[in-house]
């Protein structure tokens, strides 16, 4: 089983790169990534990076905080594009879990990315909520995990159990830290795995052996060490 990889990213230059490389399939954003990227209009924003991102799948989030509205903006997005999955977060700012929304949306045929996901709990809850007939992922925070100092492997081998007889319904790795994430990921057997830019070029030295990765950091504290011109 491959473990796609998605880039986790929102600015239009690099997304128009990282669009034309075979190993990514796709990509997510969220609000933050697209204030990041300086986005003034979110639909005009959103549209453009639709001129480059046509056929791989692309996540645009919800940032109302109202049910209602929620539908409203969801809706609107999800007539931007065919490859478009709305972002749904599981609850509100005020905690309250985003259900029927999704279970609406779901049932409408409307792809979904379920975010900010931390616990079996919520991906069983969420899983109920889901149309078993429509394609959505379920985005779960492993890298916000662990800076915490809790272990987010426990949690994706529970809902990657849970789901794995649906092929609609997928979990996707997500707030990447480091590369070994990325095998992590794929020793889980997680359907995706959403990264930065960054993490995404360092897979390309997977493979380098102890011995050069020695010799590459005694190197590199040796060039260090005659640009400052150190003396003892």
């Amino acid at each position: 089983m491959k473990t796609k990889i998605f880039c986790d990213i929102a600015d239009f230059k690099t997304i128009k790169i990282f669009n034309k490389q075979s190993i990514v399939d796709g990509f997510t954003t969220n609000p933050s990534l697209m204030r990041l990227a300086g986005a003034k209009n979110y639909k005009a924003y959103s549209l453009k990076i639709l001129k480059v991102c046509k056929k791989k799948p692309i996540s645009f989030e919800v940032f109302a905080d109202e049910p209602k509205e929620m539908l409203k903006q969801a809706y609107k997005i999800n007539t931007w594009g065919k490859n478009i999955y709305v972002k749904i977060p599981v609850v509100n700012s005020k905690g309250l879990y985003m259900g029927q929304v999704i279970k609406e949306l779901s049932n409408k045929g409307i792809k979904l990315n379920i975010t900010a996901v931390y616990t079996y709990e919520q991906t069983k809850k969420i899983y109920k909520s889901l149309n078993k007939k429509t394609k959505s992922i379920i985005s779960i925070f492993a890298g916000r995990m662990a800076d915490k100092g809790k272990d987010p492997v426990p949690i994706f081998k529970k809902s990657i159990s849970l789901i794995k007889k649906n092929k609609n319904i997928e979990i996707l790795w997500a707030s990447t830290r480091e590369a070994y994430n990325y095998t992590q990921a794929k020793q889980l057997k997680c359907d995706i795995i959403t990264m930065p830019p960054k993490v995404i070029n360092q897979i390309s030295s997977f493979g380098k052996s102890y011995r050069a990765m020695t010799l590459d950091t005694v190197k590199g504290f040796l060039i260090d060490s005659k640009k400052s011109k150190f003396k003892i």
